[in-house]
C-alpha cells in the first residue's frame, strides 16, 4: 500500500498542518478525526487495515486529516460564539487549502469522499451539508450533530446554529442544495449500545429533516450491542463502501 505523510502550510491557520495519504489511486476520501485525535489515529485504531482492499485495488486513498477541535469546539473555556469562530477558521482551511492540496497530490477534481467517527462524524456531515459540490458521498458513523452537546444552549448565535446539522438542515430549503444532497450517497450510522446515548437525539433528528425534504440517506441503526467504539467502527466502514459503489 502506497502511504504518504504529508504536511502542507495554512495561511489561514498560521501554522503546518500534517495529514497522511493511504493509496495510489481512486476517489480522494476525507478523514476528520475523532475529538482529540491525530492525523495518525485512523490508521493506529485499524481504519485503514479494514478497508485495505479498497485502497490496494486502486478504488479509493484515504486522506487523513488534523484537527483544531481543542482550540474551537472542545475549547470549554471559550464561549460558543468563539468556539464557532475558531471552527469557521479551520472550515476556510478544508475547503480554501487541505482539498486543493488534495487535488494537487491526486490530479482529482470531480467531488470526493468524507468520513468520520464520533466527533469526525459530526464534522463529516456538517462539511458534507456546507460543500455539496466538494463531497458527494458521506459516511458518518457514530456522530453527534448538535452543537449543544459542545456547550451547552447557544441561544441565537447565527454562527454557532449553522454548526449544528440537526437545527440547520431544517431550514435548508434552498434548491441547489436540496439538489445536490438528493444527487449524493448519503450513509449516516449510529448504534445503541454503550456510549451511543448521546448521539441518538440529533441522529433521529437528522433522519427526520431528510424525509420530510425528501433527501434520500441512509439511515442505519446498529444493535443495542454495537457500542460507540473502533472495533464496531472497523467493522460498519468496509461494509458501507462495499454498498455504494466499491
Amino acid at each position: 500500500m502506497n502511504f504518504e505523510s504529508l504536511s502542507h502550510w495554512s495561511g489561514r491557520l498560521g501554522r503546518e498542518m500534517p495529514l497522511n495519504r493511504y493509496g495510489h489511486a481512486g476517489m480522494p476520501v476525507v478523514v476528520f478525526p475523532s475529538s482529540g485525535g491525530s492525523h495518525n489515529e485512523y490508521a493506529d485504531f485499524g481504519m485503514i487495515d479494514a478497508c485495505r482492499s479498497f485502497i490496494e485495488d486502486g478504488k479509493l486513498q484515504f486522506f487523513t486529516l488534523s484537527s483544531i477541535d481543542s482550540e474551537s469546539w472542545l475549547a470549554k473555556e471559550k464561549s460558543m460564539h468563539n468556539r464557532a469562530l475558531a471552527h469557521q477558521i479551520y472550515n476556510h482551511y478544508i475547503i480554501e487549502e487541505a482539498i486543493p492540496f488534495i487535488k494537487h497530490k491526486t490530479g482529482w477534481f470531480d467531488p470526493m469522499m468524507t468520513t468520520g467517527c464520533s466527533m469526525g462524524a459530526y464534522h463529516a456531515v456538517n462539511f458534507f451539508l456546507q460543500h455539496p459540490d466538494v463531497f458527494r458521498k458521506v459516511i458518518a458513523l457514530s456522530g453527534i450533530y448538535d452543537a449543544r452537546f459542545f456547550g451547552g444552549d447557544y441561544g441565537h448565535d447565527q454562527i454557532v446554529y449553522y454548526n449544528s446539522p440537526s437545527d440547520y438542515i431544517w431550514q435548508q430549503n434552498d434548491s441547489w442544495f436540496i439538489d445536490q444532497y438528493r444527487q449524493s450517497d448519503i450513509v449516516i450510522c449510529t448504534g445503541k449500545g454503550d456510549w451511543e446515548e448521546d448521539g441518538l437525539p440529533s441522529y433521529n433528528s437528522l433522519k427526520d429533516a431528510f424525509a420530510e425534504k425528501q433527501i434520500p440517506a441512509w439511515f442505519d441503526e446498529w444493535g443495542e450491542d454495537v457500542a460507540h467504539d473502533w472495533p464496531w467502527w472497523r467493522q460498519q466502514m468496509p461494509y458501507f463502501l462495499s454498498k455504494v459503489g466499491f
